[in-house]
């Protein structure tokens, strides 16, 4: 089973040796998912470009805390199974995503679930949210808005500090960029940071073709389906029902882009809170303690 390794004295111990670490088929595809606990589960779905290894200084402590905690690789990421590409790159879509999510959470036995989502995984998060209300009972979403609610938003200072949205969303030039160097293209804090194993998962993904292109077809999709599935939905007046909590991260640019980006999401929401983690853009690698602090509160 994988896991991060922790060396103490006398002994040698996984950080997710209680977690079972298998495949479950939801359709289309497998989704590899880490699992463990008992008490109300609780989904974590990562972002880009990262695993559910990133969840690996939050997992473990849920589960202290009494939480069933599942942590899945979103399709198409990590070592989950990569769909065949649409034209339309529906494949990919949050949607897509989000029904294989629910799927699998109902394969472990939880029709019913807390839903946590961080950068990439915050857009699939709101669209199980909009999709199956029956199903998720709490929202958090973090260090993102609405894709819509950022594109219609969009200035020359998003432009230049979120090139990589409309760059990633191009044909085929990117994956062969990227490829060319994907250590430089993904550059990231090394091991001592981000935990051995979980930046050794972070390596393995950038370097597989089939999980680069996965993860492009994310944002391709995002600009295109996802944006339309987003304006249909607010010119409906859907909105979530269940409590939300948006966290955003002090050292991210939130606050940067939009001010006070509560704001943003409280068209979204009928019952909306927020508060800032003192962290960089990973928080659950950066700050697990602020992190699993604020959502234990919440979610209990």
């Amino acid at each position: 089973m994988s896991g991060i390794v922790l060396v103490f004295p006398g002994y040698v111990r996984s950080v997710f040796e209680e977690f079972r670490d298998e495949r479950i088929d939801v359709g289309e595809v497998e989704l590899r998912v880490r699992h463990a606990g008992d008490g109300p589960p609780v989904l974590l779905v990562h972002g880009h470009p990262r695993t559910s290894s990133t969840w690996h200084r939050v997992a473990p402590r849920l589960v202290e805390l009494g939480h069933r905690v599942v942590c899945p690789d979103m399709r198409g990421y990590g070592r989950s199974g990569k769909a065949e590409i649409r034209p339309d790159h529906a494949q990919q879509s949050k949607r897509t995503v989000a029904r294989n999510l629910v799927r699998l959470m109902s394969a472990l036995g939880h029709r019913r679930f807390s839903a946590v989502g961080h950068d990439r995984g915050c857009y699939v998060a709101l669209r199980m949210a909009l999709d199956h209300p029956d199903v998720v009972s709490r929202l958090v979403v973090m260090d993102g808005v609405p894709i819509s609610e950022a594109l219609a938003r969009c200035d020359a200072r998003f432009a230049h500090a979120w090139y990589h949205w409309f760059f990633s969303a191009q044909p085929d030039k990117p994956e062969r960029a990227i490829m060319a160097d994907p250590d430089a293209w993904y550059s990231a804090a090394g091991p001592e940071t981000m935990g051995a194993e979980n930046y050794q998962e972070f390596r393995e993904a950038i370097h597989d073709p089939a999980t680069v292109r996965a993860m492009l077809e994310d944002y391709r999709a995002g600009l295109g389906i996802d944006r339309e599935h987003e304006e249909t939905d607010r010119y409906a007046g859907r909105r979530v029902r269940c409590p939300a909590l948006f966290l955003w991260s002090t050292r991210d640019d939130m606050e940067g882009l939009y001010g006070d980006p509560l704001a943003v999401w409280q068209p979204w929401v009928d019952d909306l809170r927020g508060a800032p983690i003192e962290s960089g853009h990973h928080m659950a690698e950066e700050n697990p303690a602020a992190l699993v602090a604020a959502l234990h509160r919440f979610l209990t």
